[in-house]
């Protein structure tokens, strides 16, 4: 519980012997900051109201101004003034709920001109203003996914440039990663390989709500059982061969000296 919340409630009797200026009125925007909305969809912010037993809440406005740039100026989105609390929205696509203790802000057909800093300001009975911020930006697609190896360590880094939460995943041959090929690590953009050695092609896959890109990584052609066995055959076939032509000329070599030979032989009978 908050803490100025409570300490309002346990001396509220007190409040009628304390200055005017004394307040416990405080507000809070529930999303969770930065808030990422897909172009097209609504933009909903929610904001709860807390305030003490003698406050009460006579104004909510909600305004908008730009993050980043010089001439940044707040705009005025919603006003709800009076015990009524009944808001009108400065745009058509603007609208404000209030409640005992909350107000919402949506922004229907969101782009991302919308993007930027909310603000809701609560005022209190004496005029004294509460207000709380929150940062909203487009939700954007996944761009520029690249591989890298790093060969000392066996690692694979996988990057993307700027797309809003992004998801890592890893195919190995266009298959899921197993513990004989390598090892993800708890962020996903890491792949530690275990095979050896470094062959085939490793794909990495980025995705967010707005779709999912790719890059592969390949290294040496992997050598299968049957690449293995023909290579085997292959070089027995060329030694047998090898051996062949050998034992032919040895053959040869032999059959000539043995005719040297006789014809030697011959020729000393005949004298």
């Amino acid at each position: 519980m908050d803490l100025q919340y409570f300490l309002c409630w346990r001396v509220a009797p007190l409040f009628l012997l304390m200055p005017r200026e004394l307040h416990c009125m405080s507000v809070h925007i529930i999303n969770e900051e930065p808030v990422y909305v897909i172009p097209g969809s609504s933009l909903v912010l929610k904001a709860h109201i807390k305030y003490g037993p003698l406050e009460e809440v006579s104004a909510i406005t909600w305004e908008y101004e730009p993050e980043t740039g010089f001439n940044s100026e707040r705009v005025i989105l919603a006003a709800c003034p009076g015990r009524s609390l009944k808001c009108a929205g400065t745009r058509p696509n603007v609208h404000v709920n209030t409640e005992q203790q909350g107000t919402t802000l949506q922004i229907n057909g969101y782009s991302t001109a919308d993007s930027g800093v909310y603000t809701v300001t609560v005022t209190d009975h004496q005029g004294a203003n509460t207000s709380r911020q929150c940062i909203v930006r487009e939700y954007e697609a996944v761009h520029h996914v690249t591989v890298s190896i790093n060969v000392s360590h066996s690692l694979l880094v996988c990057t993307e440039a700027w797309g809003t939460d992004p998801s890592f995943s890893w195919l190995y041959e266009k298959a899921a990663i197993t513990q004989a090929v390598g090892k993800v690590s708890n962020n996903g953009a890491t792949l530690i390989i275990t095979i050896s050695p470094i062959c085939g092609h490793f794909t990495c896959v980025v995705s967010n709500k707005l779709g999912y890109s790719s890059d592969t990584y390949a290294a040496a052609p992997c050598e299968t059982e049957s690449r293995r066995t023909t290579a085997a055959v292959v070089c027995l076939m060329l030694l047998l061969s090898l051996g062949g032509v050998l034992a032919f000329l040895l053959w040869r070599r032999y059959r000539h000296n043995n005719r040297g030979e006789r014809l030697y032989e011959h020729t000393d009978d005949t004298i």
